[in-house]
């Protein structure tokens, strides 16, 4: 069986300790998940839009390029939807070669402006044929799949296929990694960040998708969160890639089977507003998740290590 949809044990051992964890989240996810909280996150662009072209495009551009320092992807971001202008979406349904050299001298860490313009190139051809991201998502979704990494190999694929056609001619590193397919390995951290904030719909996520169940939805894991699920036992591998997120996912099933991404928001604040690294602080007392760090020798658990991790 493969290693992406593989069942595996139940969390941590007894029903009993899986009861406790859920607890313990729900009361993270009542401190944490309010709009108020989601600051420094990029997903309070999101907020700024109503129209929704304008937030499916800000979301799979802020998501896209949400890695590296919190303060300098705020500050890309603001710059790149500073250039778009009032409507991200009219900005990509006039993409032009002038709209391109707007772009020229964009830079956030190692994607560069005609990464993102070759991006934008792509999204106006599916608009044009699809009206939506979601439906054009939705041409590779099926309601049979275990979880959703079928439907993202696809609209990977399909996006990588159009600019070969269109270009003859591969992808240049750049809108590889924003695009980076499940196919390839990676945890896809980005890309299912963008798929929570388009399905879930609470205080936090806009959650704008209908078309796609929450259920099947994949934990966006970087090394931070897969710190915190580590802490936790949901998971005991060594690198944070495709198959330690379906891992942590699985746990997340065991505990909230209809929307396993839930906590996903709750337990990033803590490494975010936090500042929590794994190691023990005398701030640590006020935590919910002490006694589990305190089980597995307040940080001293074996960290993973980072594969692909913002992928």
């Amino acid at each position: 069986m493969s290693a992406v949809t593989a069942s595996k044990q139940p969390v941590d051992g007894t029903g009993e300790m899986r009861s406790e964890l859920k607890q313990v989240l729900e009361n993270l996810y009542a401190k944490y998940n309010h709009r108020r909280l989601v600051k420094p996150d990029p997903l309070q662009f999101l907020y700024r839009y109503s129209k929704r072209a304008d937030v499916e495009v800000v979301a799979l551009l802020a998501s896209g390029l949400a890695y590296g320092r919190v303060r300098q992807i705020e500050k890309s971001l603001s710059r790149l939807f500073e250039y778009m202008g009032k409507s991200p979406s009219d900005f990509v349904l006039n993409f032009d070669s002038h709209k391109r050299s707007q772009l020229r001298d964009f830079k956030h860490r190692f994607t560069a402006g005609d990464d993102i313009s070759d991006l934008l190139e792509l999204l106006r051809n599916v608009y044009d044929r699809c009206g939506s991201i979601e439906k054009f998502f939705a041409r590779g979704y099926s309601v049979d799949d275990v979880n959703i990494i079928g439907a993202l190999s696809r609209f990977c694929d399909s996006l990588c296929a159009m600019y070969t056609d269109r270009h003859n001619c591969s992808l240049g590193s750049g809108l590889r990694y924003l695009l980076a397919s499940p196919v390839r390995g990676s945890a896809c951290k980005r890309l299912n960040l963008f798929l929570r904030w388009m399905v879930r719909d609470d205080d936090v996520d806009p959650g704008l998708w209908k078309s796609v169940d929450k259920a099947k939805l994949l934990i966006p894991v970087d090394v931070h969160m897969g710190r915190l699920c580590k802490i936790l036992g949901l998971y005991d591998r060594k690198t944070v890639n495709l198959a330690a997120a379906v891992e942590i996912t699985e746990s997340f099933v065991e505990i909230e089977p209809a929307d396993p991404v839930k906590y996903d928001f709750a337990l990033s604040r803590i490494g975010i507003v936090e500042n929590c690294d794994g190691s023990y602080r005398p701030e640590c007392g006020d935590c919910e998740l002490l006694g589990y760090c305190s089980r597995r020798g307040h940080g001293r658990t074996i960290l993973p290590k980072a594969e692909n991790s913002n992928g």
